[in-house]
């Protein structure tokens, strides 16, 4: 196949990035002709004058210079199907369109919930928020300025998704949609997109070098944005209460002075950002790694990192954490946000290693049998061949009603 991929990379590098180059990759390498067309939000400028705040606004809705690039981007390259990961803001919905009238197929993945809420997380108040789930127009979000914290820039993306709900963009411009959860895919149903070309396909991670099983395996570990929504604040109160392992955590973000303070008195070590091959290090030597997630998350390549490495996980039970992982088989469950609960499943951990070890080698069967590059890659071709056929059986009825027309 020849493939169209199309990203929006955002300012702050995120696991979106990752996938989107991925993919393109593991494409590339079995054989298929990629091109990659990219857009950078860096392009936005931080201080914008009202005039320019105005055109960002309506480039949302519909971006003349995205559908130019991907009308572009076509026509020198001839794709079966365009595979789009992230469309905003530079890009729009609209670049569908361009793609169905060039008789292209259109792929989406739907690596957050920005198509159902502003903020594209589910999240407000330090807990899961719905309020926007089901409406046409997403006014909750505009209500409390879910998006950078403002009702005037939370109200040009309910902007954006209301003209494509009202357009039908969402019915009818995309051939097959990507959840990377069941989870997911069943909030996108009640939201509204059509169940029926929504396919679940989690990411992938290659495998890492394979870890000592006979090694023993010492303290916790935790991998990710030191942000609110990650329950840094839970897990660090857990870590404060005494008695429990060294905890290494790796990454930055704006809880990093919280973490700082309590290291003077808890068992924390902060290492910072990390290069992937050190993280994967910490994981193959972790007895676990902690995932105190608060908010739904997407589908974390964190996670699947874990398993790969044989690692168990302790994480929320929440959203899509508790559709991966399976309790008391390759990790354990905890309540959203309850230090004593967290610090308990820890306790038991560190007081049990052979359990964990156990649940470690099922984590490695689970990565093996679901979140290879060779299982995504079956998947993903899977999905290319639904949406080509989709696109054909499109094109051929737009012919025959023209023809119609003519006669």
């Amino acid at each position: 196949m020849r493939i169209l991929t199309i990203h929006n990379h955002y300012q702050q590098p995120g696991g979106e990035d990752a996938v989107f180059a991925a993919e393109s990759d593991l494409l590339a390498q079995h054989g298929h002709a990629v091109h990659r067309l990219e857009f950078d939000n860096h392009r936005i400028p931080a201080r914008r004058s009202l005039r320019d705040s105005a055109r960002l606004a309506v480039t949302t809705v519909r971006s003349p210079d995205g559908m130019r690039r991907v009308r572009e981007a076509i026509d020198a390259f001839a794709p079966d199907v365009a595979h789009f990961h992230n469309t905003f803001p530079l890009v729009s919905p609209a670049a569908y369109g361009v793609c169905q009238r060039a008789g292209v197929a259109v792929v989406q993945t739907l690596h957050n919930y920005r198509l159902l809420c502003p903020s594209a997380t589910f999240f407000r108040a330090g807990r899961p928020c719905e309020d926007c789930l089901g409406h046409a127009v997403p006014y909750p979000g505009i209500v409390h300025g879910c998006y950078r914290q403002s009702r005037g820039q939370t109200a040009v993306v309910a902007a954006m998704l209301a003209v494509h709900r009202f357009r039908g963009t969402w019915q009818h411009d995309v051939d097959r949609y990507i959840a990377l959860t069941d989870f997911a895919r069943d909030m996108f149903v009640a939201g509204g997109l059509p169940a029926g070309r929504i396919v679940v396909k989690p990411n992938f991670v290659a495998p890492p070098p394979a870890p000592d099983s006979t090694a023993p395996r010492t303290g916790f570990l935790f991998v990710g944005r030191l942000a609110p929504e990650k329950g840094i604040a839970t897990m660090l109160d857990a870590w404060t209460r005494g008695d429990l392992p060294v905890l290494t955590i790796a990454g930055d973000g704006p809880l990093s002075p919280l973490l700082h303070r309590a290291a003077d008195t808890a068992p924390v070590q902060p290492l910072g950002r990390l290069a992937a091959a050190e993280v994967l290090g910490h994981m193959r030597s972790a007895s676990a790694l902690i995932f105190p997630s608060i908010w739904y998350e997407g589908f974390p390549v964190t996670i699947a990192e874990a398993y790969a490495c044989s690692t168990p996980i302790i994480a929320s039970r929440l959203g899509a954490m508790a559709e991966i992982i399976e309790d008391g088989v390759t990790g354990l469950l905890v309540e959203p946000g309850n230090a004593d609960d967290l610090a308990a499943k820890v306790r038991w951990a560190g007081a049990h290693p052979e359990e964990m070890r156990r649940m470690g080698e099922n984590a490695r069967r689970a990565y093996e049998a679901t979140y290879t590059p060779e299982r995504s890659y079956a998947a993903l071709t899977e999905i290319y061949r639904q949406a080509v056929t989709r696109a054909g059986r499109r094109s051929h009825a737009v012919a025959v009603a023209r023809h119609t027309e003519r006669n």
